[in-house]
């Protein structure tokens, strides 16, 4: 047993010793269907504190000759599964931490050559009949190895990424495309390699490392294909754990879902599409352990990966950004991105990357992003309100909290001149009076009324569609209806909630319903409000 070759189960042994853990074994049944085939390099990236190291412990512990992990196993999913004894524990293991090797170098342009050193010594000890050539390549020991014993090798690279990340040297980064050039571009080697599986929190960078890894297949945040149930809590893994520590399933969901994944099971590919829905794993655990919700996102990363980014202010990115504040998608083409810390050329390349770093999720279907949760959407303000270009964005929120209040209270001259002012924010003269921009205005009014309600657009409601639909989390407020007009009055929309009954919609709702009829003037370019209270 080594420290980088055969390493033992003892990191993920402490993973299942913890309060909690979502049993995530069944992915070894997956990734055993890549092992000694034509497409047994993968990549799989995803981000910070979705569980990419735990992953990579567990397969470790599965795969690694250095250790008996049968026992360990046997409370699990994939110890019933009739594939486990196949691959369990047959393999020599090369097991990398980037991170913690880049961390952990003083000289850093040592690096590669330091942990091919070490590798060697850990390669000549287990293997002593064969003589490693001094100062070889780690692709050069494996198929010295190969050629002589026969045996193979899986390789575990955690967080493949960060040096790319870290934007190190030339001469550095040089050093470590050549390393991965040795490993993943020889045919020669290739037979020696069963399964090459790498992590980042990037996808293959494809301006320089895409022609070293160029031959593997990619698993994203955006695309986890068949590993979608793997990246994250899924919705049932989520319903169990608040079942268990006694804590309401719906306020989890608002904090931390809101990663919806095109997926297939390998029994399901020929039948179609799924989707599901992936919660942030370390935030539902701290959570959980905490009794509370709260925003844990911030306290393992940085909000300035936001500002950072969005400052760069490409066209059409600060009113896109309010708009997804406000609750709604925008366009996205993450085809651009180049997967670089570097190379942004548009808005697109900037919210692509914020997808693959969790702070936007992607709709693979409409091709757009929004912000996910709560939780991010709290980090997305933390971030904002310390940009000099978005500090009117806090006085927006100042003012959506106002207008909740005076909405509730029934003030509708207030009601109309907040609208007045929203329509301002997030419109163009060119496109002041479009049917989207005035929806557009209604909810970046009530931005602040995502804190207290779900905010249901275009809801299926008694003989019709009702415009946007506010549904409490709290009973002792009321649920409220909003009708949006054209050129008419805002008691026509009023008469249009009553006459088609959207308030049906809402039949399982116990509390009072506010019905809110607003009028927009294309030639006056104002808002005209009407407030009505129904008791049900």
């Amino acid at each position: 047993m080594g420290i980088y070759l055969n390493p033992g189960y003892e990191n993920f042994r402490r993973t299942l010793a913890a309060d909690i853990y979502v049993d995530k074994t069944m992915m070894i049944k997956e990734i055993n269907r890549f092992i000694d085939t034509g497409n047994n390099y993968i990549c799989i990236s995803r981000p910070r504190r979705f569980g990419k190291t735990i992953a990579s412990n567990m397969l470790n512990a599965y795969y690694s000759k250095g250790c008996d992990a049968r026992e360990l196993f046997a409370p699990y999913k994939i110890a019933q599964d009739p594939s486990f004894p196949e691959k369990l524990n047959q393999y020599n293991v090369i097991k990398i931490d980037m991170n913690s090797e880049y961390q952990n170098t003083r000289e850093k342009k040592n690096l590669i050559t330091r942990l091919e050193e070490e590798i060697a010594e850990e390669m000549q000890k287990q293997f002593p009949d064969v003589s490693l050539k001094a100062g070889g390549s780690l692709a050069q020991n494996i198929l010295k190895i190969y050629s002589e014993t026969g045996e193979t090798f899986i390789l575990l690279i955690d967080e493949y990424d960060v040096l790319v990340r870290e934007q190190v040297s030339q001469e550095l980064f040089d050093t470590f495309l050549s390393f991965l050039n040795g490993l993943f571009k020889s045919d020669t080697l290739r037979p020696a390699i069963s399964l090459a599986y790498l992590t980042g929190i990037l996808p293959v960078v494809r301006d320089k490392i895409q022609s070293k890894l160029n031959n593997f297949m990619e698993y994203t945040i955006l695309n986890a294909k068949e590993l979608a149930e793997f990246v994250g809590f899924t919705t049932e893994d989520v319903r169990q754990l608040c079942g268990t520590y006694h804590m309401d399933f719906a306020e989890c969901r608002r904090w931390y879902d809101g990663y919806t994944l095109r997926c297939y099971s390998t029994e399901e590919r020929i039948n179609g599409d799924q989707f599901l829905e992936v919660y942030n794993p370390e935030s539902v655990v701290r959570s959980m352990l905490d009794r509370e919700y709260g925003s844990y996102w911030g306290r393992t990363s940085s909000y300035t990966v936001i500002s950072d980014y969005v400052s760069r202010d490409f066209e059409g990115t600060r009113e896109a950004v309010i708009r997804m504040l406000s609750g709604e998608q925008v366009d996205v083409d993450p085809e651009s991105y180049l997967n670089t810390m570097t190379d942004f050329q548009n808005r697109n390349d900037v919210f692509t990357y914020l997808m693959h770093v969790g702070y936007l999720a992607y709709d693979s279907v409409e091709r757009t992003c929004r912000i996910p949760n709560k939780e991010v959407r709290d980090e997305w303000m933390r971030a904002l309100n310390r940009m000099p270009d978005y500090k009117e964005t806090d006085r927006i929120i100042q003012d959506s909290k106002e207008l909740l209040a005076e909405t509730l209270a029934g003030n509708e001259e207030a009601v109309a001149k907040a609208l007045d002012r929203s329509h301002i924010h997030v419109t163009s003269n060119r496109s002041y009076n479009n049917e989207d921009a005035l929806q557009s205005a209604i909810y970046l009014a009530y931005i602040y009324a995502l804190n207290k309600y779900t905010v249901v657009k275009e809801m299926t409601a008694g003989k019709g569609f009702s415009d946007v639909t506010f549904i409490p989390f709290l009973s002792d407020l009321p649920a409220m209806i909003i009708e949006l007009k054209r050129n008419d009055s805002a008691v026509s929309a009023i008469d249009q909630i009553k006459e088609k009954q959207y308030y049906e919609s809402l039949s399982h709702y116990q509390g009072d319903l506010l019905f809110v009829g607003i009028s927009y003037d294309e030639k006056e370019k104002t808002h005209t409000c009407k407030v009505e209270r129904f008791t049900k």
